[in-house]
């Protein structure tokens, strides 16, 4: 496709959306431009990321009567925003969740969805949930393709893994793993 200098203004910004364009000076000093639609580029990411985020206060309301389903629940917001849930789990007080993150739904996005959603779904499952609330904040790793079974397994094994260990301690030792920098006072809440 042939346009001229004029319309090639409008199409300046062809380069960024993929479509690649040809300036060409034709006989008589006219100024063409060709745009070649068949090179258009690609996106690619895949990032995995470990999500972890307690109960408000740390309350153990993650019951083994309903945890099953929490857990089945918050991979479907996962899946239903492209961020294909790889395990879900996590403990009485807690949850972690291993996904990919889609290139269409930044992280936070993501957060903000599984918490809102999955707070007022857990409401509808009786009284003692009526005060349910997650905390503020969380914990977001990235996760090394060669380590997705390890994290996995890690996620699986919450149970016997705090029999020995809390949640607050479970959470630092990833901070300190990642080397982020934070505030203890407003690590919890």
């Amino acid at each position: 496709m042939w346009i001229n200098p004029e319309r090639a203004k409008s199409t300046a910004c062809g380069e960024a959306t993929g479509i690649r364009i040809y300036y060409y000076k034709a006989l008589k000093g006219h100024h063409h431009f060709k745009i070649n639609k068949k090179n258009m580029s690609q996106s690619l990411s895949k990032i995995y990321v470990h999500i972890i985020f307690s109960v408000k206060n740390r309350e153990p309301l993650i019951q083994d009567t309903i945890k099953e389903e929490l857990f089945n629940y918050l991979g479907g917001i996962c899946k239903n925003l492209e961020c294909y849930p790889i395990q879900v789990g996590g403990y009485r007080d807690h949850v972690h969740i291993l996904c990919i993150l889609s290139k269409k739904v930044p992280l936070v996005k993501l957060l903000e969805d599984i918490k809102s959603s999955s707070s007022k779904w857990i409401k509808t499952k009786g009284e003692m949930f009526s005060n349910f609330y997650w905390q503020s904040g969380y914990g977001a790793f990235s996760v090394n393709p060669t380590e997705i079974e390890v994290v996995k397994n890690y996620i699986i094994n919450q149970e016997e893994h705090h029999r020995t260990k809390s949640f607050q301690d479970e959470y630092r030792a990833f901070i300190k793993k990642y080397d982020v920098q934070y505030n203890e006072e407003y690590v919890w809440d």
